[in-house]
């Protein structure tokens, strides 16, 4: 390996060895293929809900149930602590739809 690429390498981790570079960068490429499980699961999430929501509004209910939407955040805030009642806020505000 060139000093140039190793140098790249490790600037681009911000890894100060070859090695910690090498490990870094298989981690990231496992984070971004979790990150796109992760979208892609967030938009099926997405669409199951468009059903439910349809099918409410379709029997004369509201679009959204709020005694639900508390459950899921409770859900969330039990597994992730603080921060996941913020990721589930924004799981509700995307799977709302447009109003």
């Amino acid at each position: 390996m060139s000093s140039t690429t190793t140098t790249g390498t490790t600037t681009a981790t911000g890894a100060r060895t070859e090695e910690a570079a090498a490990l870094i960068g298989g981690a990231r490429e496992r984070i971004d293929a979790l990150d796109d499980r992760i979208i892609g699961l967030v938009q099926e999430r997405m669409a199951v809900s468009a059903v439910i929501q349809e099918a409410r509004i379709t029997s004369g209910g509201r679009r959204v149930n709020l005694s639900r939407e508390t459950a899921v955040l409770g859900h969330y805030r039990d597994a992730l602590g603080k921060p996941g009642t913020a990721l589930a806020m924004t799981l509700l505000e995307l799977c709302r739809g447009r109003v």
